[in-house]
């Protein structure tokens, strides 16, 4: 299956998923959102398929939401601008958590925002050496979504995530490895390589065992992962309605630099 913003190749038992928006850092429209749903539901019930990469195109792995779209969203009713983390957001995370198959994360590029918290809410995560990360949100006057307040301090301890958070300051994919946000990291010029040789082990191994530890991870979050997501999207929907969101995001888009005023 090929769309124009995500395309899934599957070779042998490896399916891989590929956000394909070179020219927005492969940000999050609409249509990427509801073509990477597709995506992992075609992968889900594909019985060839025993494990699942996820990568982006071009220098960028995901840049998070496309803040033209949210914008114009705004401007029209901010009341339910951030519907969209409800609607598409908290759908894919569970999807990919709950997908009875490993996923592996392949971060070639830029991973921030929801696009951080795609790439934890994967299994397991590789990084090319170039690749920078950032959580994003607070820049723009909102709390984290994607599940990233959980995951997020799962992987690298609530101090350094309410610093990652609250700071808001992009790392390095070096800083990434030595955090815990992923677990291996290559060389560019090896990347492709290093991702199918892992990817290639993941699917020669015991699918079923890997799906029920999958399961017995998820089920050890305190609280449960499905109440992280409501709590997040209720807070995104209070934010999207403050003067600090909605003038941030006109600054950003504007270049212009952010002045918040706490309302």
């Amino acid at each position: 299956m090929d769309g124009e913003t995500v395309s899934v190749d599957v070779d042998g038992a490896v399916a891989t998923i590929t956000l394909d928006a070179q020219a927005r850092r492969n940000a999050l429209t609409i249509e990427m959102r509801h073509a990477l749903k597709a995506a992992v539901e075609r992968v889900r019930t594909d019985d060839t398929v025993r494990a699942v990469v996820l990568t982006g195109s071009g220098r960028a792995f995901c840049a998070g939401q496309d803040l033209a779209e949210h914008a114009a969203a705004l401007r029209a009713d901010p009341s339910t601008a951030l519907d969209i983390v409800v609607d598409d957001y908290n759908p894919i995370v569970s999807a990919l958590t709950s997908l009875p198959k490993p996923v592996l994360a392949a971060v070639n590029g830029t991973c921030v925002g929801a696009g951080l918290g795609l790439a934890l809410a994967c299994d397991l995560r590789i990084a090319a050496e170039s690749a920078k990360f950032g959580t994003a949100f607070t820049a723009i006057g909102l709390t984290c979504d994607s599940g990233l307040s959980a995951t997020l301090a799962r992987a690298v301890g609530a101090a350094r995530a309410s610093e990652l958070v609250l700071l808001g300051q992009p790392f390095t994919a070096a800083q990434a490895l030595e955090w815990g946000v992923v677990g291996r990291l290559v060389p560019d010029a090896s990347f492709a390589e290093e991702v199918q040789a892992l990817a290639s082990r993941l699917a020669a191994g015991p699918t079923v065992a890997y799906a029920e530890a999958k399961a017995a991870l998820h089920a050890s979050f305190q609280p449960p992962l499905a109440d992280v997501l409501a709590t997040e999207a209720a807070a995104q929907v209070r934010l999207g309605l403050t003067a600090d969101h909605q003038g941030a995001v006109e600054s950003f888009l504007a270049k212009q630099p952010v002045t918040f005023h706490g309302k």
